[in-house]
C-alpha cells in the first residue's frame, strides 16, 4: 500500500510555540500540509487524541522541547490512510493507536534484554516528532498498536498512554495478590490503574485533592477516598504517586507498611523534601521510578483492558479547544481523562 499524495489543503492542529505557564498561551494554532510517511511509517487520520499531563509539562516547559513548534499528543487513535516504503502490518482503513514510545535502537543492552523503555536512543511521539493534536499524523508502523474498529475512538485514546503507563506503574509498585494499594492523584492514568487493580482483587485507597476525583474513585469501587496529604485508613502494601508533587513522596512512604513499595509514575516531579530514613525507608520500604513503557507493556495492558472491560471516564473537547483542555488539566478541572476530537475533514489521498 504505497503512499501517493498528501495534498488535501491545509490541515488544522496545534504546536508548542514558546513554552511557559498555560495562561501565557504556549500552544499555537497551525495550518499545515499533511505529512508524508517515510520508510516504515503509516499516515493516519486522527479520530481522537487523549490529553496527557506530559503534554502539559511540554507546553509549560517542565520538559525541554526537543524541536521547535512540535505538535503534542501521544494518545492517538486513527485510521490508516497510506504508508511509506517497507511497511505491511496495516492496511488502509485499519484502526491503529500511537503511544508515547515511538522508537528505540533495538540493539543496545536495554533493548536486547526486554527493557527498551530505558534505551538511550529512544524517541517519543509529541516530543521528538509531531503527535496527535492534529487532523492527520504519521506513526512508525512497528510502534503502533492495532485497535478494534467498532469501539468509540475517544474511549480508546486514554488507554494509549494513561492506561499503559498506569499499568507499568502498577507492576512497578509490586502490589501483592489481594494487597492494599494507595493512589496519590486520581486523573487519567490513576483511574485506569485503579480498575486493573480492583479487577485483580486489590483494596484501593485514593488520596487526591479533587472532590470530583474522590467521588469518581468511590464510584469505581475504591474502599476510601481522602485528601492528598491525609493518611489512608490502613497501612499500604504498595502506592503509586501520579500527582507530579514531590512533597507527597514522604507522605506516601510514611503510609507504607513494612516491605511496601512506592512507584512514582510521572515523567516530571517537583523537588522531593529531605527524607527521614527511619520513618520513610527503613524496614525495607522501596522507592521506585517509572520510565516510559515497553511495547510489551502496551500489548499486555490493551489485552487486560479488553478482558476486564476497563472504561475510561472522559471529557471530550473539539480539536480547536486544545488550549482549553490543557488549561482545564492544569487547574484540575478534568474528571478522568480529556480527549480531543478532530472535525470530520476530507482525507489526504493515498493509495
Amino acid at each position: 500500500m504505497a503512499f501517493e499524495s498528501a495534498d488535501a489543503g491545509d490541515l488544522g492542529g496545534w504546536a508548542v510555540d514558546e513554552p511557559g505557564p498555560i495562561a501565557t498561551g504556549p500552544l499555537r494554532r497551525t495550518r499545515r500540509k499533511a505529512p508524508r510517511p517515510g520508510p516504515g511509517e503509516v499516515l493516519v487520520r486522527v479520530e481522537a487524541c487523549g490529553v496527557c499531563r506530559t503534554d502539559l509539562h511540554l507546553a509549560e516547559g517542565d520538559l525541554r522541547p526537543h524541536r521547535p513548534m512540535t505538535v503534542p499528543g501521544h494518545e492517538i487513535v486513527g485510521r490508516v490512510l497510506g504508508s511509506g516504503p517497507g511497511t505491511g502490518r496495516f492496511a488502509r482503513g485499519d484502526r491503529v493507536g500511537g503511544a508515547w514510545l515511538r522508537g528505540t535502537c533495538g540493539v543496545c543492552r536495554y533493548c536486547r534484554s526486554g527493557r527498551e523503555n530505558l534505551c538511550p536512543s529512544s524517541v517519543y511521539t509529541g516530543w521528538d516528532a509531531d503527535g496527535g493534536f492534529a487532523e492527520v499524523t504519521v506513526l512508525p508502523e512497528e510502534f503502533a498498536y492495532p485497535l478494534p474498529g467498532g469501539a468509540d475512538p475517544a474511549e480508546l485514546a486514554p488507554l494509549l498512554c494513561a492506561g499503559i503507563i498506569g499499568y507499568r506503574a502498577l507492576r512497578r509498585s509490586a502490589l501483592p495478590p489481594g494487597g492494599r494499594l494507595g493512589l496519590y492523584g486520581f486523573g487519567g492514568s490513576a483511574h485506569l490503574a485503579a480498575q486493573v487493580a480492583l479487577a485483580e482483587g486489590a483494596t484501593v485507597h485514593v488520596l487526591t485533592r479533587s472532590a470530583a476525583a474522590r467521588r469518581l474513585a468511590l464510584d469505581l469501587g475504591a474502599s476510601s477516598a481522602r485528601g492528598g496529604y491525609d493518611a489512608p485508613p490502613e497501612p499500604l502494601d504498595s502506592a503509586i504517586l501520579f500527582a507530579p508533587v514531590g512533597d507527597l513522596v514522604p507522605v506516601a512512604l510514611a503510609a507504607l507498611d513494612r516491605g511496601g513499595t512506592l512507584a512514582v509514575a510521572g515523567i516530571h516531579l517537583s523537588d522531593i523534601p529531605v527524607l527521614d530514613y527511619q520513618r520513610h525507608l527503613f524496614q525495607e520500604r522501596e522507592l521506585r521510578s517509572v520510565t516510559s513503557n515497553t511495547r510489551a507493556d502496551g500489548r499486555d495492558f490493551l489485552e487486560t483492558a479488553r478482558r476486564v472491560g476497563i472504561r475510561p471516564t472522559i471529557t471530550r473537547y473539539p480539536l480547536d479547544r486544545a488550549d482549553r483542555a490543557l488549561a482545564d488539566l492544569a487547574a484540575d478541572r478534568v474528571n478522568g481523562a480529556a480527549v480531543l476530537v478532530p472535525p470530520t475533514a476530507p482525507s489526504p489521498t493515498a493509495g
